[in-house]
């Protein structure tokens, strides 16, 4: 049985994005208006990237799996981890750079950032960015779509891909940087003269090793910008311990709920935001 043919028998709705399936939280106390668990098409591998319930969906419902098809996929992802760990991913064949203004970001800072469409999956329909790591390897692709009503809405390929903070690189104002949690808070910070801004790609992506990695390139302090709702100001906290840990010192910056996040602040307001911080 798959997981598609499993789904279909528990008569639950579900979208498929190249790697996985896309449905409500099988979490009984999860109330998931917004279908936020993600299974993986051939292991049945499941998590939740709103409550973090995890699992398999054979084990789940007590189904029969296809262990062959497991294996062998199992096989081929270590072979594609090893490769990419080993020498970096490359760019796709036959891709175009993106020369648009999305979100009214600029066509130069998408440039900055490598950005580029591709005809083929898992690029179709998606702004992507080549992620690189401290040597500037590429490690994964973040793909973000273009329509409000594709899911999901971010897809990272290799799905299984271990995302550094990003840039790695990044020059500190007075020694600081700013912490955000998606792809183009960070984009947009920058794009509106806010140059020292990291992303963390969800707020469950990040790590005491991650926030070591800031300390060896001499930052001593993170500015914390997370989404101004309830679960953005309690992932601060945890972060803000880690950083305790990291022997970082950090800060937790709230934006008024009625700007927004971070990917939503205008020139203007960055500016203000600069001048908050550093003077």
């Amino acid at each position: 049985m798959t997981v598609e043919e499993l789904l279909q028998e528990r008569k639950i709705e579900y979208k498929l994005s190249p790697a996985d399936a896309i449905v409500k939280c099988l979490n009984p106390e999860h109330d998931d208006s917004n279908p936020s668990m993600r299974i993986d098409r051939i292991t049945g591998v499941f998590n939740c990237f709103s409550c973090g319930y995890k699992g398999n969906l054979f084990n789940h419902f007590d189904a029969p799996s296809n262990p062959l098809d497991i294996r062998r996929e199992k096989a081929r992802r270590k072979i594609e981890e090893k490769r990419a760990s080993s020498v970096g991913l490359k760019m796709p064949k036959n891709f175009m750079p993106y020369v648009g203004n999305w979100r009214e970001i600029t066509p130069d800072t998408y440039k900055l950032f490598d950005a580029f469409v591709h005809p083929d999956k898992p690029f179709t329909g998606r702004i992507s960015f080549p992620i690189k790591d401290l040597t500037g390897r590429i490690v994964a692709f973040n793909c973000r779509t273009q329509s409000m009503t594709d899911v999901p809405k971010y897809l990272i390929h290799p799905p299984k891909a271990v995302l550094p903070l990003f840039p790695a690189r990044v020059q500190p104002i007075k020694g600081r940087v700013i912490l955000v949690e998606g792809i183009f808070d960070m984009l947009n910070l920058h794009d509106k003269g806010l140059n020292n801004v990291i992303c963390c790609f969800g707020t469950r992506n990040i790590d005491i090793e991650k926030l070591k990695l800031l300390k060896m390139q001499g930052i001593q302090s993170v500015d914390i910008l997370f989404d101004p709702d309830e679960a953005g100001q309690e992932a601060s906290i945890k972060i803000q311990e880690m950083c305790e840990i990291a022997e970082i010192l950090s800060k937790n910056v709230k934006i008024p709920v009625a700007l927004g996040d971070a990917g939503a602040l205008n020139k203007e307001k960055v500016k203000q935001l600069k001048e908050q911080l550093y003077g």
